[in-house]
């Protein structure tokens, strides 16, 4: 099993920004607890702050990997591009977010990845992704 976690814009300051929304553990410290947990899947993470990046990401391991696990971050509520991305590749996608996005500004309610993905988790903390990696196991 295969599966790739892509972050979007301003996540790779995860344990600086916001701590009382996003915690203080960095995703790179978090993505090593996952490895060890997930040690028969094939984990791997990018994150980029470019739009394009991230389309250019799904459409290389869209066709390959055996899952992806999205956090598109502030993308998600504006990005065409990543939807229809997510749409033309075969890799199911799961959104993910750490917060409750529907907790949080009206903005933040809307998606453009959530019409296209496999399925949606929001508001565990970085647990998301755990939960979004066993969706793919079960």
């Amino acid at each position: 099993m295969k599966i790739l976690i892509i972050n979007g814009p301003n996540l790779n300051l995860l344990g600086k920004r916001e701590p009382e929304i996003y915690g203080s553990d960095t995703f790179e410290d978090y993505f090593a607890k996952l490895q060890f947990k997930f040690k028969d899947v094939e984990l791997e993470y990018f994150q980029s702050n470019i739009e394009g990046e991230l389309i250019g990401k799904i459409q290389e391991v869209g066709f390959s990997y055996d899952g992806i696990v999205l956090n598109a971050a502030a993308y998600t509520h504006t990005s065409v591009g990543i939807g229809d991305a997510i749409k033309a590749v075969e890799t199911p996608v799961i959104e993910v977010h750490i917060s409750n996005t529907h907790q949080r500004e009206e903005f933040r309610h809307v998606s453009y990845i959530s019409p296209v993905a496999k399925g949606v988790i929001l508001g565990f903390g970085l647990q998301s992704y755990d939960l979004a990696i066993q969706s793919f196991l079960e």
